[in-house]
């Protein structure tokens, strides 16, 4: 069993057709996806295509469901714009996604945690702002009741493996197309990855056990920074640009 996980794709089209060109020359079939498709000042619409286009197995991630579950005056600043980019059946597409799945009776897929769609699952924010790995006590409180023996999250945008006590092993592939933003919640901080490339993971079942490749694939990343700057996202533009916010 072999396959590739990718997550938090957020409209950045060019990254994902990296990703999925060097998914398939390293002569893998199956794909799945983890979430956050389409919200960001990038190409939601050439994005969704792709993606619903793509033959893959997809979660729905935060963002994906802040653009079904509210209208627009209710969304935020990535999700509005990506809203109003959005044809009908892109939206009804997303309807369609659970928040998670099992993939081939072995592994768990979900966006963030198996409860919240919102919630770091690996990592943890202090009240300061920084943001450090999470207590393995606390990321086992989390994956209570999930029997698979492979589970895969994204949310955070960074790559990570977490081997639980019980064996069982928690993977976040990175992002796809989003190396840095702010956020708020649960205290304001940062994430920035500190390069610009695609991220993606490739999942393999050896006699061992789960063997894990992250992936830093390149990409015309300049042109995704100038779009997020004529977009209005100088911040974005910076991460896409060299992986930082500032």
């Amino acid at each position: 069993m072999r396959f590739a996980a990718i997550a938090d794709v957020h409209g950045n089209y060019l990254a994902l057709e990296a990703v999925v060109a060097d998914i398939r020359q390293n002569g893998i079939r199956d794909i799945v996806n983890l979430g956050d498709m389409a919200s960001g000042a990038l190409d939601p619409r050439r994005t969704m295509d792709a993606l619903m286009g793509l033959d893959a197995v997809h979660v729905l991630g935060n963002h994906d469901r802040y653009l079904i579950d509210r209208s627009p005056e209710q969304m935020g600043s990535w999700d509005r714009p990506a809203h109003a980019q959005l044809d009908t059946h892109h939206l009804d597409w997303l309807r369609t996604i659970p928040a998670s799945r099992i993939f081939k009776d072995r592994v768990y897929l979900c966006h963030a945690t198996p409860a919240s769609d919102e919630m770091y699952w690996l990592e943890t924010v202090m009240a300061d702002g920084t943001v450090r790995m999470a207590p393995l006590l606390q990321i086992e409180e989390i994956a209570r009741g999930v029997e698979q023996e492979l589970i895969l999250c994204g949310h955070s945008h960074l790559a990570r493996a977490v081997r639980l006590s019980d064996g069982r092993l928690i993977v976040n592939p990175g992002n796809v197309g989003c190396p840095g933003y702010r956020d708020t919640h649960p205290y304001p901080h940062l994430i920035e990855t500190g390069t610009p490339e695609a991220r993606y993971a490739i999942l393999e079942d050896a006699k061992d056990g789960w063997q894990v490749t992250f992936r830093h694939v390149p990409y015309d990343h300049a042109a995704m920074a100038e779009l997020a700057h004529r977009n209005g996202q100088p911040e974005l533009a910076a991460a896409l640009a060299t992986g930082w916010i500032g």
